[in-house]
C-alpha cells in the first residue's frame, strides 16, 4: 500500500471516530471549501424574520416557512415536495445542523438527503455536487468522487465539479488523481468563472476561493 493511500486510510479512520466520539464531523476536516459552504448556507437559512426557504440548486421555493428549518423538532415535512425540493430541503437541514454543531441531526438526516438525491435522479449539476458533497460528508468517499466524476463527464472545466473530485480524491489518499483535478482547475479558473451558471452564484463563497484551494495544494506536490 503506497504512503498517501495509508495516509488516506487513516484520516478516514480518524473522521469515523470523531463522528461516533459525537464532537463533529468529517466535514469540519474537509477544508476552506467546505467550511465555506456551511457558513453560506446555515447563515442564509438562519437570517431572522419570515419568509421562502433559499433553495441551493434553483428558484426559490415560495410558501416553505423559514420557521420549518429550526434546528431540533421534527423533521421538516416533504410530502406534497418534488423529489428535487425535497432532497434540497434535507440537504438544507444536513447544513444547518452542522453549521449549528449538532452532529446528532446531522448524522439522522444525512442517509436521508442522500436516498432523496438518489431518487430526485437525473440531477443538474447542481443536484450532483451537493450528492457529492454529502457523500464526502458521511465518507462515502468512492461514491462522492463518483458523483463529481458525473459531473465532469457532462462538464469538463465544472469548477464545482472539479474541486469535489480533487477533495475527494485527496480523501481517499489518491494523490495524482487529485493533482490532475487541481490542475485543470487552476488552468481553467478564470475563464470558466465568468460562466453564468447559477450554481457559481448560488455558492459564490465557495468558488471564490477554489483556485487558492488548488495552489495551496500543487504548491505542496
Amino acid at each position: 500500500m503506497s504512503r498517501g493511500v495509508q495516509e488516506g486510510a487513516a484520516r478516514r479512520e480518524a473522521a469515523r471516530d470523531v463522528v461516533i466520539g459525537g464532537q463533529t464531523l468529517p466535514w469540519w476536516i474537509a477544508g476552506v471549501t467546505m467550511f465555506a459552504l456551511i457558513l453560506f448556507v446555515g447563515l442564509s437559512m438562519v437570517r431572522a424574520g419570515p419568509g421562502p426557504v433559499p433553495s441551493t440548486s434553483g428558484p426559490v421555493q415560495q410558501g416553505l416557512p423559514a420557521a420549518g428549518l429550526a434546528t431540533g423538532g421534527a423533521a421538516p415535512d416533504i410530502s406534497n415536495m418534488s423529489p428535487i425540493e425535497a432532497a434540497d430541503r434535507l440537504f438544507n437541514r444536513v447544513m444547518q445542523a452542522t453549521s449549528s454543531g449538532d452532529s446528532a441531526q446531522a448524522r439522522a438526516f444525512l442517509p436521508m438527503a442522500i436516498a432523496a438525491y438518489q431518487r430526485a435522479r437525473p440531477l443538474t449539476l447542481d443536484g450532483l455536487f451537493h450528492l457529492s458533497m454529502l457523500n464526502r460528508t458521511a465518507m462515502n468517499l468512492e461514491a462522492a468522487l463518483d458523483n463529481a466524476l458525473e459531473i465532469l463527464e457532462r462538464n469538463p472545466d465544472h469548477l464545482l465539479g472539479l474541486a469535489a473530485a480533487a477533495e475527494a480524491a485527496i480523501e481517499l489518499g489518491e494523490l495524482d488523481e487529485a493533482e490532475l483535478h487541481y490542475r485543470h482547475l487552476a488552468d481553467v479558473y478564470e475563464g470558466e468563472r465568468q460562466a453564468q451558471l447559477p450554481e457559481y452564484d448560488q455558492h459564490s463563497l465557495i468558488v471564490d476561493v477554489l483556485k487558492q484551494d488548488a495552489e495551496r495544494f500543487l504548491a505542496g506536490r
